[in-house]
């Protein structure tokens, strides 16, 4: 079977095709970054009209590209969710509406479990069962995953989201959209002892995090230090230091307090160089297995879509005419892959 996958969850637009015996055969993707840059985030709006107008010729690329004709498409699927209902409805009106005119069935996939299933992409695909840590600009999640489309969470965020609070200690620190990059970058050159940040909840029991309190840190040691070049990079490196620091402990509990011995990781945050670093250690000294995607697969990308998509149209699963989206959908709550 061979699938079109659409995305447009957010500020990246991204077309690909998947066969089920030929792997990937072309992705494409167009990052908004730019068009929010002088923002210091996302404005939905702004988002959904880019994605109106970059859609249609990223579909057309993938296509071209895969030398793919309508009549060997055996599906498509879109993000029907979560994530900003503008950018949702155009890539579900534009991936229902190809779906009909081509005679195919369509199928509307959750993002997070998407990005759970990235690394299914590798050479190297995680046999299930296993857990999963999710960690994006609006997801901290760790997961258990009994078999695909079977899912208990294990923690969430109380608050922000990792990502998100990357995004808003970078804004305060004057540095570029989006943060984690652009907080990576500046944490090089930072002195890792000059500051220590608290490591939020990880001396209580349990798997829930709670970012909103490292912003608020960062921002009261602005205040006391200023904002000179070294400031930046040392607040920088705290901060990252104590955001890994804090995923670590709660995955590894997560591990230990299961019994499992595989951990997947994913979304735009799992690109991030320390974590990846760390989260090996933590595999080794523990004799588990950790699987990243990779990296161009970590942030939003249409090749993550079109495999869940084959996952689920493979099972049976369609979508009716309506076009339907989920601004809003726990990860929990989708329904079993039979």
């Amino acid at each position: 079977m061979r699938v079109l996958g659409i995305e447009t969850s957010c500020d990246d637009t991204a077309a690909a095709v998947y066969d089920d015996r030929l792997g990937l055969l072309a992705h494409r993707l167009f990052s908004q970054i730019d068009v929010h840059q002088d923002y210091g985030g996302i404005v939905p709006e702004l988002a959904a009209r880019d994605h109106i107008r970059k859609l249609l010729p990223l579909v057309d690329a993938v296509l071209r590209e895969s030398e793919s004709a309508p009549a060997q498409m055996g599906g498509i699927a879109y993000t029907a969710g979560p994530g900003l209902i503008g950018a949702l409805l155009v890539g579900a009106s534009v991936g229902r509406s190809l779906a009909w005119a081509w005679g195919v069935p369509a199928v509307g996939v959750h993002h997070m479990e998407a990005h759970l299933l990235a690394p299914m992409l590798e050479e190297r695909p995680p046999p299930v069962p296993f857990v999963a840590l999710l960690v994006s600009g609006g997801h901290t999640l760790l997961v258990e995953v009994e078999r695909l489309g079977r899912y208990r969470i294990l923690g969430d965020t109380l608050d922000d989201a990792v990502g998100e609070a990357f995004d808003k200690t970078a804004k305060l620190l004057g540095l570029r959209y989006p943060g984690g990059p652009a907080i990576a970058a500046a944490a090089a050159d930072g002195n890792p002892r000059r500051f220590r940040f608290p490591r939020p909840m990880v001396n209580r029991p349990g798997l829930d995090f709670s970012f909103s309190g490292l912003k608020t840190y960062a921002l009261t040691t602005v205040r006391e230090h200023g904002l000179d070049r070294q400031t930046v990079a040392d607040i920088a490196c705290a901060f990252q230091e104590a955001a890994v620091d804090t995923l670590v402990i709660k995955a590894r509990r997560a591990l230990e307090q299961g019994g499992h011995r595989r951990l997947v990781v994913a979304g735009g945050v799992g690109a991030n160089r320390l974590l990846r670093e760390r989260l090996g250690r933590v595999g080794k000294d523990i004799d588990a297995e950790v699987y990243f995607p990779r990296p161009e697969f970590c942030t939003d990308n249409g090749a993550m879509i079109a495999y869940a998509g084959w996952a689920r149209l493979r099972a049976g699963e369609r979508q009716s005419l309506a076009i339907d989206v989920h601004p809003r959908w726990a990860l929990d709550t989708v329904p079993p892959i039979d």
